[in-house]
């Protein structure tokens, strides 16, 4: 279950990452994305890899704890 979850976590940093790029438009794949250069992919992006990144910090901590 521990790997589950890390995976999960990394996922959602990794796309993260990627919406904000391609909110940014520093990452414009598919050039016909809605997402490219809209201010609020970012955002939701800064906030998914915000999660993933705490859920790492947990999921580690509780398995070196346990």
């Amino acid at each position: 279950m521990k790997k589950i979850s890390l995976a999960a976590a990394v996922l959602a940093i990794l796309l993260g990452v990627i919406w904000i790029g391609q909110g940014s438009g520093y990452f414009p794949y598919p050039s016909s994305s809605f997402m490219i250069n809209e201010a609020g992919w970012i955002y939701r992006g800064a906030l998914l890899a915000a999660v993933g990144l705490v859920a790492v910090v947990l999921i580690t901590f509780w398995s070196r704890r346990g």
